[in-house]
């Protein structure tokens, strides 16, 4: 198939690109030009999605992802530019378009949020009502043609998000690992090399529909999760559990600073605990968790030293806030 990505630079979009590769996919990229190394063999157009779609005028291609949408304004004009240029289109969005003031366990059919004003383009404030919008106009322009992909949390190599590479590398140092909240939260994450797997067969397909990519396939606790790296990593941390009030009081930033906690306060955990059976049903596999540990945690000692990472506690604040719980009356406040 001819495939054009929308994107296809970092961590997923590169990781569905090597995987349209693997299966002997004829790949052309559309970005702005920022990583012309990346992908040598191949062929790169050059543009902006805001106005600037030139590059595109007159050719065709079988299908394309759209892995970089997240202003509708921006989207309707991709959209508008390919709809008459391409058979299918997948969009990459996420599981924040669900609805959390809706009761309920979230799956595709669950509410959605809505975007009162389009003017609004402010991913910090409106991300998850602005993909929301952007599902519907892709939906709306090609009818039949569209394959909606809501990611939850996504791991493995390449993550440069640090979310989830935080805790194998952390845990590989071993010693006392602050460990957040509560331990029997569930916890939910999808390799990306299995989402990308699975998006370019249902490509292959020109399947449609809105699927839900999260895991792994059965439910998986925060605590779990930590004792599984050790062992998988052959680590001795041991792991000192905090509570949610001790964090806060401590002004502690949850998902990014202290990755995978959120406070049972904040009433998210539904985002972590999302159905998954329509993508498994699809045929989406997993690979064991064991490989994405051990892959993510070889990736990430590959980067250099003085990378700075986007999340996860620093040395010196982790140590902080161990001595002042083992040295304060905190310990009866941990939940599970």
């Amino acid at each position: 198939m001819k495939i054009l990505v929308l994107g296809g630079t970092r961590f997923l979009g590169k990781t569905i690109v090597e995987s349209a590769l693997a299966r002997d996919h004829q790949v052309t990229l559309f970005n702005r030009g920022s990583r012309p190394d990346l992908f040598p063999q191949l062929e790169q157009l050059t543009g902006d999605r805001d106005g600037k779609l030139n590059a595109l005028t007159g050719r065709k291609w079988d299908a394309v992802i759209d892995t970089s949408g997240y202003v509708p304004r921006i989207v309707r004009q991709s959209v508008e530019q390919l709809k008459d240029c391409v058979q299918h289109y997948t969009f990459i969005s996420t599981i924040d378009v669900y609805d959390e003031a809706v009761p309920g366990v979230f799956s595709e059919t669950h509410p959605t949020k809505r975007l009162e004003d389009e003017r609004v383009e402010d991913i910090q404030t409106a991300y998850g009502p602005m993909k929301a919008r952007c599902e519907e106009i892709v939906q709306q322009d090609m009818p039949n043609q569209a394959l909606i992909v809501r990611c939850g949390m996504i791991a493995g190599p390449g993550d440069h998000t640090d979310r989830f590479t935080y805790w194998p590398q952390r845990i590989a140092k071993g010693g006392e690992v602050l460990a957040p909240g509560n331990p029997q939260a569930g916890i939910q994450f999808i390799d990306v090399r299995d989402v990308s797997e699975w998006i370019i067969r249902k490509v292959e397909e020109k399947h449609s529909g809105v699927y839900t990519a999260a895991g792994p396939a059965e439910r998986l606790t925060v605590g779990e999760l930590l004792r599984y790296c050790n062992d998988v990593l052959g680590s001795r941390a041991s792991f000192t559990w905090v509570s949610d009030s001790f964090l806060m009081q401590h002004n502690v930033g949850s998902w990014i600073e202290l990755p995978l906690w959120i406070p049972a306060e904040k009433n998210l955990q539904a985002f972590m605990d999302v159905d998954v059976t329509k993508i498994k049903e699809a045929g989406l596999k997993y690979r064991p968790l064991e490989e994405t540990i051990k892959d993510t945690l070889a990736w990430e000692r590959s980067r250099s030293i003085v990378y700075e990472r986007k999340a996860g506690l620093g040395p010196d604040r982790e140590s902080e806030l161990l001595q002042l719980w083992n040295s304060g009356n905190y310990k009866s406040e941990v939940e599970g």
